[in-house]
């Protein structure tokens, strides 16, 4: 991520009163709701995000997500990435609200609608969620989301196994499978060489197996 990437996601000190935190949040909640009944997440939640809005995430030590401008938001963040995904729910259970910067932490769950043999539905497990920087007019400047990849990747094997993966959701796992990068996506620093991974599998390979 640039210098100029880590500049704009910043928390600024721009004071809002708490009283409009909670109400845009209040909203944003109904707004996700609707949006999951729908399957809609452009319709529902694009006109909470400014026009120059930029939101973003990390997806491992080399690749980064990140739209920049409501239009590239709603066809991309909130579209093409939720392509396959209509049927999931993101629940809240958790809001941090700072109105001495005007930023706001949501934390979520991101449930299939798949239930396991035992009856319990799939779902990544870990921390997730959203900070989100409020810019006034009941719109987002910012949206940095955070996840546990490790759980995310392991819940992907179970739905495979289980063979519940939608289509366009294959499509995307074997696009990035060859290597391609999905759109929005971005690498971080240079790919490493096929010797440079070869060395680093040897040596973790080694120390577990020789404890050096």
């Amino acid at each position: 991520m640039s210098d100029k990437r880590v500049a704009s996601i910043t928390p600024p000190n721009r004071a809002y009163p708490r009283a409009e935190l909670e109400e845009m949040m209040q909203r944003w909640l109904q707004a996700n709701v609707d949006a999951e009944k729908a399957g809609d997440w452009t319709r529902h939640l694009g006109p909470f995000y400014a026009d120059h809005a930029i939101y973003s995430w990390n997806i491992g030590p080399n690749e980064e997500f990140v739209a920049t401008g409501r239009k590239e938001i709603e066809d991309i963040a909130i579209g093409y990435q939720m392509k396959g995904f209509e049927e999931w729910e993101y629940p809240y259970h958790d809001i941090i609200i700072d109105e001495s910067r005007g930023t706001i932490i949501g934390f979520w769950k991101q449930r299939a609608p798949y239930r396991r043999p035992d009856g319990s539905f799939y779902e990544i497990e870990g921390i997730g969620g959203s900070w989100f920087e409020y810019g006034g007019n009941w719109q987002w400047q910012w949206q940095r989301d955070f996840f546990d990849l490790g759980n995310a990747k392991d819940c992907f094997f179970q739905l495979a196994g289980a063979g519940v993966l939608s289509p366009v959701v294959k499509e995307k796992i074997h696009r990035q499978a060859k290597g391609q990068l999905l759109p929005g996506h971005r690498r971080l620093h240079p790919q490493l060489s096929g010797f440079q991974k070869l060395r680093n599998t040897f040596a973790i390979a080694r120390i577990a197996l020789m404890g050096r």
